[in-house]
């Protein structure tokens, strides 16, 4: 009898660990929700509804960008500082029109992401390293455009930041228009094929003739403009820009998203509806603690201990 609880639990345990590693997120999501349905007042307000997902959206949209890198089988740690310097950029050249300002930032992201993909590409330099010198070089920057905080007044701008669409936000179906165009990408675009391919194997992509170089590099540049339009999204909410503190820990946030959301850091594989879900959690779990006046560092020890559970629970998991 002992002979057969032996052999039949580690498939038990299996199971349990594949299912928490499909749907462990989801369940995370449900549980907040109705643990706060339960013990938070007024948390199903519409009003609450509407700042929770307009606080999310930023998170949503860079993570996008972390996941496609991370399906490389690589990581950026520059995502905030490109978000300060679409902050700087966008405060500088706003006097110009809305558009070009876009296209600036647009620019300086392409740069940053230039820079970042060429490193890792090109050089070999690893990408936990190449990125952290962006993050570095590219705080400075945003700081020399905009020393201090600065009030960004442009009509289109605010309408932009508080605009909606039948009580929706804008940010909302922005961050939504970019998830479904992202998973397109991966699921349905040569592109996407190559990119999971070279996170599956890189020396099996080159032997197999796919542009490894090309497609990194595109990486990069994708995962920091959509940094820059987090940036320039949370600028038009707040109506300010302040390159000191917009973007600070935001590549943590979007590395915890998509990790507990299913995209092992082996790389070779994306989850787009994860990265979403674990963007969601982070914001409810961040949410709760606030609204029952626990300290900041309270929020940060919570998302340690998601990170660790969602490792733990990805751990032996295949890149596919």
């Amino acid at each position: 009898m002992a002979e057969v609880t032996l052999a039949t639990a580690p498939p038990d345990r299996t199971r349990v660990l594949r299912w928490l590693q499909s749907y462990g997120v989801y369940a995370g999501v449900a549980l907040l929700l109705v643990v706060n349905i339960v013990v938070t007042p007024h948390f199903l307000s519409a009003e609450n509804f509407r700042t929770q997902a307009v606080q999310v959206a930023p998170v949503i949209i860079v993570a996008l960008g972390m996941a496609l890198v991370i399906g490389t089988e690589g990581v950026d740690l520059s995502v905030g500082a490109v978000m300060a310097l679409a902050a700087s950029a966008t405060a500088l050249y706003l006097g110009y029109g809305l558009l070009p300002a876009l296209v600036v930032v647009a620019l300086f992201a392409a740069g940053v992401g230039l820079a970042n993909g060429a490193l890792v590409a090109f050089i070999g330099v690893q990408p936990i390293v190449a990125t952290l010198a962006l993050m570095v070089g590219g705080r400075g920057l945003a700081l020399v455009l905009l020393p201090q905080l600065r009030d960004v007044r442009n009509p289109a701008l605010a309408d932009l930041g508080s605009g909606d669409v039948l009580g929706v936000p804008y940010l909302i179906l922005i961050a939504g228009a970019l998830a479904l165009l992202v998973a397109f990408v991966v699921r349905r675009t040569t592109f996407g094929r190559q990119l999971l391919a070279i996170g599956d194997s890189r020396p099996a992509a080159q032997l197999s003739g796919l542009p490894v170089r090309r497609v990194l590099v595109l990486v990069y540049v994708a995962c920091a403009l959509l940094a820059a339009v987090a940036g320039v999204l949370a600028t038009a909410r707040l109506q300010a820009s302040d390159p000191t503190s917009l973007g600070n820990l935001m590549e943590l946030s979007a590395i915890t998203a998509v990790v507990v959301g299913g995209t092992p850091l082996t790389g070779g594989r994306v989850d787009i509806a994860g990265t979403v879900a674990g963007a969601v959690l982070i914001q409810l779990l961040t949410a709760t603690l606030i609204k029952h006046d626990l300290p900041p560092s309270w929020t940060q020890i919570a998302q340690a201990t998601v990170i660790v559970a969602a490792v733990y629970a990805a751990r032996g998991r295949g890149k596919r």
